[in-house]
């Protein structure tokens, strides 16, 4: 009977079903089989909406959607391009560096695509050529989901009941690896290509460094109201406000910004941005009360513990294991939203991990590149298709454009997961541990 009912509902899933839908279902059928009481999944509901944490969820996601309506991609784009464009590879820089910055608020790489991509590409093909532009925006999608206040970091932390700081202070040196890596690349490309760059203009530099600046102080902002810094000085105006207070402060200081300053918003189009965003939040909050009550009843069959023993009786290795992991992932990432991924997968994988002795803080930056790297993984990675529409490319196309970007982020990964100081080496120097939040 499990069998029938297990076929029933993937076969749901290939025809388009809600995921919601899907893993509801799923829970209440094997509640309903063991003869558990299927209240336990509003107990779990109800045990993600009390969380005083979610509150920045909804905050912080506010915050990218104003950051998005109103022109600061334009503005950054100029600052970055006044900065970095007289570098050989400078364009591409500006590309990476924007997007990056664009996605740590938004949490979504297609929006990056979508709001950025009809930017950005223009400039780029007066240096580069198609198949590498094509490439670098498209793989530019989702590598600022490492960097705070990522949306996906604060959910993993919030899955795996750690301090949402700690997972802002890990992913910040292998957020800076993956820029480093793919940006060491574009500018070898540009000098072997002998690619033109835009001659350095301090005006220029001056003038749109002015324009940014509000947007350019906020991830300074919101790190230092959290993270209490023991410096002369700093230790007297930092870390004065808790995250959900950091979180709203933000949506404040963005609204001043965008509708006052730069009046590239009016107030009038706040409610379609509030409709807008909480759609996505809504779906996030959902799937993550439905996927808590599947994982859980997944844990009372001890099936993470079943995994466990089948990994150790194929190997012992850690090193092999951790390679099995980050393939497993990287499928995960080209078949689900990043979202839905955390709230199934994590749960999953933390006994697993903490059989092997991986820091939980360490495991979320490697579920978090592998899920970036996902987002552009051949046949279905979502920001191919995205991409795909909206620059109006076959798909193969843009399967090919990316192979040398995922070769790239693969060697990023490779030395995020086997490397783990660069995820826990800061959290310790500023004393943040991963000890449970309850």
């Amino acid at each position: 009977m499990g069998y029938i009912i297990g076929i029933g509902l993937v076969g749901f899933a290939l025809f388009g079903g809600a995921l919601f839908v899907l893993l509801g279902g799923a829970s209440i059928i094997g509640y309903a089989l063991e003869g558990e009481p299927i209240s336990q999944i509003l107990i779990d509901i109800n045990r993600v909406t009390r969380n005083p944490t979610i509150l920045i969820i909804p905050l912080f996601t506010f915050a990218g959607y104003i950051i998005a309506e109103g022109k600061a991609p334009q503005r950054l784009v100029s600052f970055a391009r006044a900065s970095v464009g007289w570098l050989p590879g400078g364009i591409a820089i500006v590309v990476l560096v924007t997007c990056a910055f664009f996605t740590t608020f938004t949490g979504a790489s297609g929006v990056t695509i979508i709001a950025l991509g009809g930017l950005v590409y223009p400039i780029l093909r007066q240096t580069y050529n198609d198949r590498f532009s094509l490439g670098l925006i498209t793989a530019s999608g989702s590598i600022g989901l490492l960097f705070p206040p990522s949306i996906p970091l604060v959910l993993y932390a919030i899955i795996a009941q750690i301090p949402i700081t700690a997972m802002f202070v890990a992913g910040m040196i292998p957020g800076v690896l993956i820029l480093s890596i793919l940006g060491i690349y574009c500018c070898g490309w540009s000098i072997f290509k002998r690619t033109e760059t835009t001659p350095f203009n301090l005006q220029e530099f001056l003038s749109s460094f002015w324009q940014a600046k509000w947007e350019l102080l906020l991830p300074f902002l919101i790190l230092g109201g959290i993270i209490k810094i023991k410096l002369p000085i700093l230790t007297y105006i930092t870390g004065l406000v808790s995250l959900d207070e950091a979180a709203a402060l933000t949506v404040i200081y963005v609204s001043i910004i965008e509708i006052c300053v730069h009046r590239s918003i009016s107030v009038k189009a706040l409610p379609n941005l509030v409709k807008e965003s909480m759609i996505l939040v809504g779906a996030i909050l959902i799937i993550l009360g439905i996927a808590l009550g599947l994982s859980n009843y997944l844990i009372t069959l001890e099936v993470p513990y079943a995994v466990i023993d089948w990994i150790e009786s194929i190997t012992d290795n850690k090193i092999i294991t951790l390679i099995g992991l980050n393939i497993f992932l990287l499928l995960v990432g080209c078949l689900m939203d990043i979202f839905s991924a955390i709230v199934i997968v994590v749960p999953l994988l933390i006994p697993m991990a903490e059989a092997l002795g991986i820091d939980k803080v360490h495991l979320g930056i490697i579920v978090l590149t592998n899920l970036e790297i996902g987002y552009l993984t051949p046949p279905i990675g979502m920001n191919l298709f995205i991409s795909s529409m909206k620059f109006d490319r076959s798909v193969i196309v843009l399967y090919r454009s990316v192979l040398l970007f995922i070769g790239l982020l693969i060697i990023a990964l490779l030395c995020v997961t086997y490397i783990p100081e660069l995820s826990l080496w800061l959290p310790r120097l500023l004393g943040i541990t991963s000890e449970p939040l309850l």
